[in-house]
């Protein structure tokens, strides 16, 4: 079996596979002050409450944009389950051909994702991930990644609006009816809600004008996604299991380069 764990700003996602199925899946919040003797245990203890032996476990690979929970994260799966995991990093085998600037830059979020959408779905594709950060990637008919766009995710800029404000509340993020909002709590709803919505229609738009792809496949995954995707009709397929189906597929191919 293998362990699949894509490392968020925000969470961190594990999947279990069997070969090509997606068997279970869970999230935990990531923090920066767990050992290693932590995560081994609950990651053991979660397989053993499925009716999962810890043993069965042969293969891990794990993709990061928080570098520093993984050296505690590394050593827990050395040491629990007895496995060299594989690191998702420049340079990997993944089908994708990196045609930027400086490809180090780039995330291994926003290639599992880009590897994920273009085995999946096809190519050209355009993926557009919804987490701590919002990506839009280009990855194009022969699996070129030629272009993003980054912005703050939809629960970033909610913060930033109540907490950089004296008297705006907290509030739920949520599909509303409405932009007239009638108080405080659903005026800032909707601007939220609908502000999001035009901001990705607007940012899809302008990425297939510019790269001349008007009829390019347009693929949604992430925490907050489906709350976008199922109000505009710019979003093709909303697959919430993406990334992890990237993991898997990136690690196969390794085992294919052997």
């Amino acid at each position: 079996m293998l362990f699949a764990i894509d490392v968020g700003n925000t969470n961190i996602t594990v999947g279990l596979f069997d070969k090509e199925k997606l068997i279970k899946q869970f999230r935990m919040i990531t923090k920066t002050s767990r050992t290693s003797d932590e995560y081994g245990v609950f990651f053991r203890q979660w397989l053993e409450i499925n009716g999962v032996e810890p043993e069965k476990i042969k293969n891990v690979v794990v993709s990061s944009v928080v570098p520093d929970i993984m050296h505690s994260l590394i050593s827990s799966i050395i040491k629990y389950f007895d496995v060299n995991p594989l690191i998702v990093a420049p340079g990997i085998k993944s089908g994708i051909r990196l045609a930027i600037p400086n490809p180090k830059e780039l995330g291994a979020d926003r290639l599992v994702d880009a590897v994920a959408a273009y085995e999946m779905y096809g190519g050209p594709v355009l993926v557009v991930d919804f987490g701590t950060a919002t990506t839009h990637d280009l990855v194009l008919e022969d699996g070129t990644f030629a272009a993003g766009v980054t912005a703050p995710g939809i629960r970033l800029s909610a913060n930033a609006l109540w907490k950089g404000t004296a008297k705006l509340p907290e509030v739920e993020i949520m599909k509303v009816d409405t932009a007239l909002g009638k108080d405080t709590v659903s005026s800032m709803q909707a601007g939220i809600y609908f502000g999001y919505i035009g901001q990705t229609e607007y940012i899809i738009k302008r990425m297939k004008e510019e790269s001349g792809l008007k009829n390019i496949k347009v693929v949604a995954t992430g925490g907050l996604g489906k709350l976008i995707s199922d109000a505009t009709d710019t979003i093709d397929i909303y697959d919430p299991e993406l990334t992890l189906h990237g993991l898997r597929i990136i690690h196969d191919k390794q085992k294919e380069k052997k």
